[in-house]
């Protein structure tokens, strides 16, 4: 089973939702999780939302600081995804055993303007479920590194335009 940390600045919205997704298609190959740098106080009830119009189960989400994986008993993490650009930027604590890092920015839903915020949301959702569904079939036993890398890195500028 891989582990997989997506991460997030408020870890309140994208990266729970990614979390979301993975852990529902990952079929028991993924254990993913998510952190942010400066977590909110909750979860975004919108985001919540969407993912269970979507059917997408998950554990009683809650926010959390990524310096919770960081710490010694924590999970080792195989995949760090950073899914916002601000969290990209930022220094990330060391992870243990060096796992792979990717970039999968999407754009944050309560900054897109429009009247229907929901809406937003569930193109994000969107997005990411593609990628997530990409990231699941690859095949990760016959690629060496450096070519998983590149793959991570490609899933990462995938729009989810296939999924309609």
């Amino acid at each position: 089973m891989f582990n997989v940390l997506f991460l997030c600045t408020g870890n309140s919205k994208r990266s729970v939702m990614a979390e979301a997704l993975l852990n529902h298609w990952g079929k028991g190959r993924f254990k993913a999780y998510s952190a942010g740098s400066h977590p909110k106080d909750s979860v975004n009830e919108d985001a919540l939302t969407v993912l269970q119009h979507s059917k997408i189960r998950m554990e009683p989400p809650r926010t959390k600081s990524w310096d919770e994986f960081a710490q010694p008993g924590a999970p080792v993490m195989d995949f760090v995804i950073t899914v916002c650009d601000k969290a990209k930027g930022e220094v990330c604590p060391v992870w243990p055993g060096q796992p792979m890092t990717a970039h999968w920015g999407v754009e944050d839903p309560q900054r897109v303007e429009g009247d229907n915020p929901l809406k937003q949301y569930k193109e994000v959702l969107r997005v990411l479920d593609t990628r997530i569904k990409l990231f699941t079939i690859l095949p990760f036993e016959k690629l060496e590194r450096l070519k998983l890398k590149q793959k991570l890195d490609e899933i990462g500028l995938e729009r989810g335009d296939e999924a309609e």
